[in-house]
């Protein structure tokens, strides 16, 4: 998992509560556990007006001109700005995937459904629980001609805005340093692999027959 690092973003701005996983990426794009690929079918059903399909060349597709993600304001956005209970229903950890495949870095809302918040940190992402009266003014100023753009700066856990407004966000201590440091749970559990493979050693001497020796 890539290190977290402070960051300038555009904002993508989905006006939509209770936004569930099946939503996020539907239930025809789990058969793949590659962890990449699925950003072009990211919120298949909102941003296509046809069926998307697995496998299936999205470049001819047509496209859901009123739908936020393709409105050219915010092409490359990094930032995702929502409402309540984002990530709601199913437990498919495809959700986060394809969140990240499509680029996002930071998902802002004002709550999250638990299991899609935990699987956002071991995705590489970062989930950001604001004041629903700071998710206002975020939409408000993200509908102008020109994309908002957020500095996220997660070291000293602030979202600042090229007008010099400051935002603090909470984020769990260990958590943070998980994202800092780019460590998935694989990753922590490499950093004893030295133990781990002393223990190894020492339980093929005493118990050989469960290795098949």
């Amino acid at each position: 998992m890539d290190k977290f690092e402070k960051f300038t973003g555009r904002v993508a701005p989905l006006d939509r509560a209770n936004v569930d996983t099946d939503a996020i990426i539907p239930k025809q794009f789990l058969k793949s556990i590659k962890r990449t690929g699925f950003g072009p079918n990211l919120f298949d059903e909102w941003r296509y007006l046809d069926q998307g399909e697995p496998d299936r060349d999205n470049d001819n597709r047509p496209l859901n001109t009123s739908f936020v993600l393709n409105d050219s304001r915010y092409q490359g956005a990094q930032i995702l700005l929502t409402r309540d209970n984002f990530g709601c229903g199913s437990s498919r950890e495809h959700a986060p995937w394809a969140l990240a495949d499509y680029g996002f870095r930071v998902i802002i809302a004002p709550s999250f459904a638990d299991i899609f918040f935990n699987n956002c940190f071991k995705n590489g992402i970062l989930p950001i629980v604001l004041k629903e009266h700071d998710v206002d003014s975020l939409f408000a100023k993200s509908g102008d001609e020109s994309a908002l753009e957020l500095t996220v700066d997660l070291s000293s856990q602030e979202l600042k805005s090229a007008h010099g407004a400051v935002l603090s966000f909470d984020v769990d201590p260990f958590r943070k340093q998980c994202l800092l440091e780019g460590l998935d749970d694989i990753g922590l559990t490499l950093q004893h692999q030295d133990s781990i493979r002393a223990f190894e050693e020492q339980r093929r001497v005493k118990a050989p027959w469960v290795f098949g020796c």
